[in-house]
């Protein structure tokens, strides 16, 4: 059985159900354990001064390969080109996009550097998954290193509509980039669309459908293959951890501090694209005109943070704060605190145990993927008792969550009015509709998404059998060099036009 290469910007950690391991991790570290093979990436390490070296650690049939990042490469890679120009970008936020010709060399640099480093870790027949927006020009720097096996990308973040992603200059650079797979992964149909837009009307290339199985796409002289594979949760395991933690002490103190009100619950990473100060000024729209439900409905905001050394970010951060004061100075009274803010990380087993706690489940994101945070309130609920799940229909999950309130995340009068329908909502009702949510995450876990995905991968056609020696010995030399020498900018021309 071939080997499975995962490659992602961070590896990440290994201690199952900690605060970091979210869909990617469960999903993609299973299938590593069951047929062996390694997991490449970025330690999470910027060093400011040396050589960074790749660090090799053997957990039973899974290798996990890291390696630091440079200062300079660190701020152009990551911070510049992938979060301050491809992330508002691809979630729809041309007006906050960062452009700086220095960051993106600095992110094709880096792309090329770490395929150099994981040229001489490869099999000829390893089968090789990249992850996620920061590496798109990966698969074009292998191919240009004499890399011919099969290597799949999934994006897990929106792909932009062609007239968004026009806004980034170097757009025709990485939809080229990307054509250098052999499948391409989006996660909901309206992602494909927009990609299959771009390629037919701005690259002149074509998109054909066949009787069963991905979309066969023809561009920049490639032939790859591309299809929606939206992921999932296990959501049995979730039931089971929220369960569980019922009896535990952070369910135990929030219930004590909620003294039988109601409560509406939401959690998100501190990003300017889960539409968090709508959502505040909705909930306060919710206490002004239903006067009943003051004092008698909480609102938890959970959000850790993240980029804190982006201005973007810690700007989001003090116009939450000021929201939170402002509302909760409007509304509190001297035994009820309207918004409960957090910002700080908890682990999965604690957030699950108060998923199942909440009476609503507020997920409102302006843009998402996915939003895996939908799928696992749901799972958590008692199915006897459950919750209500307000979802943005600009989330990837409102695609597949039909049994959720649907709403539009900038309309802050109806997202108001659905959690007055989601407080509101009859037992009958709440549990046909968790029922039917629960049937669709069950058909569609986190097992199917990653071997629906690996399925087609292995079908792809083509000459994609291995390595030449002259692939391994280039690999060498450019290893050698280091990610910010000369060499390295060599390979990241040569692996954008090549």
């Amino acid at each position: 059985m071939s080997r499975l290469i995962i490659v992602s910007n961070r590896v990440a950690p290994i201690s199952e159900g900690g605060p970091a391991a979210g869909g990617l991790a469960v999903g993609v570290y299973d299938a590593l354990k069951e047929t062996g093979g390694m997991w490449f990436g970025w330690s999470g390490d910027v060093l400011s001064s040396g050589q960074p070296q790749i660090k090799l650690e053997e957990r039973g049939p899974v290798t996990f390969a890291t390696v630091s990042l440079v200062r300079r490469d660190y701020d152009q890679y990551y911070r510049g080109f992938s979060n301050a120009t491809l992330w508002p970008a691809f979630h729809y936020r041309a007006d906050l996009l960062q452009y700086d010709r220095h960051d993106f060399e600095g992110y094709r640099r880096v792309n090329a550097w770490l395929a150099q480093q994981l040229v001489p870790l490869l099999r000829e027949d390893d089968v090789i998954w990249v992850h996620d927006y920061h590496l798109i020009p990966f698969a074009q720097a292998l191919r240009a290193a004499g890399v011919n096996n099969r290597i799949g990308f999934f994006l897990h973040i929106p792909f932009p509509a062609s007239q968004v992603l026009l806004a980034v200059p170097p757009h025709r650079e990485l939809v080229e980039a990307l054509c250098s797979f052999d499948l391409l992964g989006f996660q909901t149909t309206p992602d494909l669309r927009a990609f299959c837009d771009y390629i037919i009307n701005e690259a002149q290339g074509t998109v054909r459908a066949s009787a069963s199985g991905p979309l066969t796409v023809q561009a920049f002289g490639r032939t790859l293959r591309a299809s929606a594979y939206p992921i999932g949760v296990y959501p049995d395991e979730i039931a089971e951890l929220a369960k569980a933690g019922e009896r535990g002490k952070p369910v135990r103190t929030m219930k004590a501090t909620l003294h039988s009100r109601k409560l509406i619950m939401s959690v998100d990473r501190l990003d300017y694209s889960k539409g968090l100060v709508e959502r505040f000024r909705a909930f306060e729209r919710l206490l002004e005109n239903t006067a009943a439900l003051r004092n008698k409905v909480s609102f938890l905001q959970i959000a850790p943070p993240t980029r804190a050394d982006m201005h973007a970010y810690q700007d989001i951060r003090l116009q939450l704060e000021g929201e939170s004061g402002r509302i909760n100075g409007r509304f509190a009274e001297l035994d009820w605190t309207p918004i409960l803010y957090i910002h700080r990380q908890y682990e999965r087993s604690v957030l699950a145990a108060l998923f199942r706690t909440a009476h609503v489940g507020y997920v409102t994101p302006l843009r998402d993927g996915m939003n895996l945070v939908a799928k696992e309130y749901v799972s958590a609920q008692d199915p006897e008792n459950p919750g209500v799940l307000v979802l943005s229909r600009f989330a990837g999950a409102a695609q597949e969550l039909e049994g959720a309130l649907i709403v539009n995340p900038v309309d802050v009068d109806g997202m108001a009015e659905a959690l007055a329908q989601a407080l509101g909502m009859p037992l009958a009702e709440r549990q046909a509709r968790h029922r039917d949510m629960m049937v669709q995450l069950r058909e569609n876990n986190v097992s199917v998404w990653r071997d629906n995905f690996m399925r087609d991968l292995q079908n792809v056609g083509g000459a994609k059998r291995g390595r030449g020696a002259k692939g391994r010995g280039a690999a060498g030399a450019e290893r050698a060099s280091g990610p910010s020498g000369a060499s390295g900018k060599k390979a990241a021309r040569e692996s954008v036009t090549g």
